[in-house]
């Protein structure tokens, strides 16, 4: 025992620095594993953080894709309802115009009119029907309600129309009851009032009468309505008469087109010209 104690006293330095060796070693190795520890959880925290950003990124991907193949879908549906909904209404339209009309409308073909310039003077409406559907020009154009106005241009799909409502239309009409004849035209201002020359003094026109095309017209078949007179003003041999006409031009949206009136011997005599019409 006293050789122990000895033998610790004598060499106790070394024994304490290999006790303080292996410690540290032990400090060391513990120290290690932590370090190994703490990487491979902040590897595995990594690798599961780019893994759920990649599925994030991946999803937003194949939602847009899907949102993308939805909206077309939707799209492609929402056309054909249009078209849908479009064709029954003009359907409706068309048996509208047909029932309403008093006319023999067996050979009338029906149009849209699809675009509009409206100024004071030179109003000018255009149709979706053409050439390839059989419209001519100088065919009249309709409602139910009365006259329109004249094919002027046709094209291979539309045509532009002049209308009542345009400096350069006039047309021959006849009044209802009093047989009263003369030239209509509108000459600018109020688009529902248009006027009607050359009625003699010695006419009995009378107010609310109402002015039909007449056998006169170069281009318009008999008994369409224009208007009806709502003023009456005597001059030195003419009446000044205002008609209210009967189409309402501001909610215009389905027309006939009459048949061509082919009357050549007249237009050759009278000296008719595409835009004006006068009496012989």
């Amino acid at each position: 025992m006293q050789k122990f104690f000895t033998f610790f006293i004598r060499y106790n330095s070394y024994l304490l620095l290999a006790l303080y060796c292996g410690i540290a070693s032990l400090f060391m190795k513990l120290q290690n594993d932590n370090i190994v520890t703490q990487l491979r959880t902040i590897g595995t925290e990594f690798s599961a953080g780019v893994n759920e950003k990649l599925l994030s990124y991946r999803y937003v991907l194949n939602l847009k894709e899907e949102n993308d193949r939805l909206i077309r879908i939707n799209t492609d549906l929402l056309a054909r309802v249009l078209s849908l909904e479009t064709a029954v209404v003009d359907e409706q339209n068309r048996k509208k115009l047909l029932a309403n009309s008093a006319l023999n409308t067996s050979g009338f073909s029906m149009a849209r009119v699809v675009s509009r310039k409206f100024s004071d003077r030179e109003n000018i409406l255009l149709i979706n029907k053409g050439r390839r559907d059989g419209i001519k020009k100088d065919m009249t154009v309709l409602t139910p309600e009365g006259l329109v106005g004249r094919v002027s241009t046709v094209s291979e799909h539309f045509a532009k129309v002049t209308p009542v409502i345009n400096t350069d239309f006039k047309v021959s009409v006849i009044s209802d009851k009093s047989n009263s004849m003369g030239v209509l035209s509108w000459n600018g201002g109020k688009e529902f009032i248009a006027q009607v020359d050359n009625i003699p003094i010695s006419s009995s026109l009378k107010l609310n009468e109402q002015m039909i095309t007449s056998e006169f017209s170069t281009f318009a078949i008999r008994g369409i309505p224009v208007g009806r007179v709502v003023s009456i003003k005597p001059d030195k041999l003419f009446y000044t008469v205002e008609v209210r006409l009967a189409v309402d031009f501001s909610s215009l949206t389905e027309v006939l087109i009459a048949p061509l009136k082919i009357e050549p011997e007249k237009i050759e005599l009278i000296g008719n010209n595409s835009s004006s019409e006068t009496f012989p």
